[in-house]
């Protein structure tokens, strides 16, 4: 099993979809003429609240549907994404991850404001936003089949089998180990089960209580995480210029990989397995921000663009560089055999060896716990878009047992399985932005025109 997924997942992640992503979103960047980037004050003042109008449709905040998406992405996608890019690929994979997240701006910019622009409604008269909306709405009725193939992966591609995982093997490793206690399939069951009683509070509470909740953990842990690796980097700050240095120099050398070779060589294993990484870190070109995005309170579709472009910035730029340099300036990628968090948090050992462990630790839980709240909600409302917004709640209860099955199983199994099912949503969230983008420059004209005159 762990093979025919680790296969599937290497043939999924091959060159046609890197073009879809990379290309798309590079056409996506020029076809803006940068707008992200000329845009980004006006962004972070939507963000603040200063155009938020109570009598828009929607049912959260900008802030709200920011944090919400973010508190999917920023989880350990940041933390064991990077630990697992770095151990395979070596310093030059942060390089390719940051290339991701500056295409990734672009297509959150697109695929977001499509989904204010092309909201549609659920079997009981809600007003819905996510690709599945902006495709049967924006394309026509025969286009359905591809919001159905979203819908589907969607429901897989939403289970929190990573993140639980992770979160399980760093309790293990930071906790649990250290003071001997025995880990096995009972202490792992034991876990996921706290999990599903944390879980389960939440989200059977609706988008407003995880909303809610995300807009008060996530930023309170990013700021804490950063501090954290502050502290890693002054302690080693006499390395930190020459390992900036090689992110840059090995991005193109690739003397540090150890990965399978692609297109012949190995620079291209290198570049696929940083936008692959990247691609699962910020999630841009998926399709699961834009689920998030979609209900927010607004009537202006290029406002939540700009929003939810700030996303890939704040996670891979910000987040997913802190924990790189962490790692690399500990040196403990090049000192262990250990992978994904277990890595991260040797580097936080290695820095601060009587309390780092366990202040990452909080991070961890954290982000995890927020990511499997804003989990539930995307496979949710892919459930209801599929069967009915009356049957959604269903998709609660097959998500509470996949708790359990991400604490029991094996990384490996975990890790490729989402990568795969992340390609597939990929597929028909891009070719929708592609078709529909010159809509979207269209309404960004108007929209600047209107705010000149205002």
């Amino acid at each position: 099993m762990n093979k025919f997924v680790a296969d599937f997942a290497s043939f999924v992640w091959g060159l046609p979809l890197l073009i879809l992503l990379i290309g798309g979103g590079l056409y996506l960047l020029f076809l803006s003429r940068f707008l992200p980037f000329r845009y980004l004050v006006h962004a972070i003042q939507v963000l603040r609240g200063k155009y938020d109008n109570p009598e828009d449709k929607g049912e959260i905040s900008h802030f709200q549907a920011l944090t919400t998406a973010l508190s999917s992405t920023i989880g350990m996608g940041n933390i064991a994404g990077v630990a697992v890019a770095i151990s395979v690929g070596g310093p030059g994979a942060v390089f390719w991850m940051w290339i991701s997240a500056v295409i990734g701006m672009a297509t959150k910019f697109f695929t977001s404001s499509l989904a204010i622009m092309y909201r549609g409604e659920d079997s009981e008269g809600n007003t819905q936003g996510g690709p599945m909306y902006f495709i049967t709405q924006g394309l026509g009725k025969k286009w359905k089949p591809l919001a159905v193939f979203f819908s589907f992966c969607g429901l897989i591609g939403a289970l929190p089998v990573f993140n639980v995982n992770q979160l399980t093997q760093a309790i293990n490793d930071i906790v649990l180990k250290p003071n001997g206690v025995a880990v096995d399939f009972t202490s792992n069951l034991i876990i996921g089960l706290v999990l599903v009683t944390i879980t389960s509070v939440v989200i059977l509470g609706g988008l407003n209580r995880i909303s809610k909740v995300a807009s008060k953990l996530v930023p309170s842990m990013v700021l804490l995480y950063f501090v954290l690796i502050l502290i890693i980097l002054f302690a080693n700050a006499e390395v930190v210029p020459s390992y900036l240095k090689l992110i840059f120099t090995d991005a193109f050398a690739a003397q540090n990989y150890k990965g399978d070779a692609f297109l012949g060589g190995l620079l291209g294993g290198l570049i696929i397995l940083g936008v692959r990484r990247g691609a699962f870190s910020n999630e841009a070109g998926i399709g699961t921000a834009p689920l998030a995005h979609g209900a927010a309170k607004t009537n202006e579709p290029i406002r939540e663009g700009l929003v939810a472009m700030l996303g890939p910035a704040i996670d891979t730029l910000v987040v997913c560089t802190l924990t790189a340099l962490a790692i690399l300036v500990t040196g403990v990628w090049q000192t262990t055999e250990a992978n994904g968090v277990s890595l991260t948090a040797n580097a936080f050992g290695n820095a601060m060896p009587l309390y780092g462990r366990y202040l990452l630790l909080i991070c961890i839980v954290v982000f995890s716990v927020s990511s499997l709240f804003s989990y539930a909600y995307y496979g949710g409302k892919c459930l209801s878009f599929l069967i009915g917004a009356k049957n959604k709640h269903y998709y609660n209860y097959f998500y509470i047992l996949s708790i359990i099955l991400g604490a029991t199983t094996s990384l490996a199994l975990m890790i490729n399985l989402i990568d795969a099912v992340f390609a597939l949503m990929a597929i028909p969230t891009m070719t929708a932005t592609l078709i529909l983008a010159p809509r979207v420059v269209k309404e960004a004209k108007l929209y600047f025109k209107r705010m000149e005159k205002n």
